[in-house]
């Protein structure tokens, strides 16, 4: 996929999506392509997405290896309506929720929503985490390099450099 320009790109809805247990989808690679088929479905609208990236499990490396992914979608949801939409999407693929951590069928997280700043009960944005993790980053970073993180304004593509977690992570 071709880098898009960064007024486009910060403006977007970024959502990570990853797997370790393919359910009976056969492959994580399948299960995630038929989770993005769904989200139009749900009223998100796909305007990028990367390759796919495979990874150690975190933080138990003992477990399934993850393929990750990121994709830059619009729509006219709010907030709190997208991330119910990504969890409806989890169920239809056989998310249980339950351990933080846990090997699991399909993850959706809800990275940034434009350039909005919110803390509010089950939903931050940022996503407080994903800036440190390389299989959220490199990802972005293939996509839209120049993306900025609504908070510390760094680039995906630097904070890709100095993520500290998941380390590993590589294209597939």
């Amino acid at each position: 996929m071709n880098a898009i320009s960064q007024s486009i790109s910060d403006e977007s809805v970024v959502i990570a999506l990853g797997s370790n247990l393919a359910g009976t989808h056969g492959s994580c690679e399948s299960l995630l392509e038929a989770a993005l088929a769904r989200f139009a479905d749900h009223g998100l609208t796909v305007t990028a997405r990367s390759g796919w990236w495979r990874s150690a499990a975190w933080p138990d490396p003992t477990a399934p290896a993850y393929l990750n992914g990121v994709s830059l979608v619009e729509t006219d949801l709010t907030p709190g309506e997208t991330l119910e939409a990504l969890h409806a999407i989890e169920r239809e693929f056989g998310r249980a929720r339950g351990e933080i951590n846990a090997a699991r069928t399909l993850d959706l997280d809800l990275i940034a929503f434009g350039r909005l700043v919110l803390e509010a009960p089950g939903l931050c944005l940022p996503h407080p985490r994903a800036h440190e993790r390389l299989f959220v980053m490199g990802p972005l970073a293939e996509i839209a390099p120049d993306w900025r993180h609504p908070v510390n304004r760094l680039s995906a593509a630097a904070l890709a450099v100095a993520a500290s977690v998941g380390q590993d992570a590589r294209p597939a």
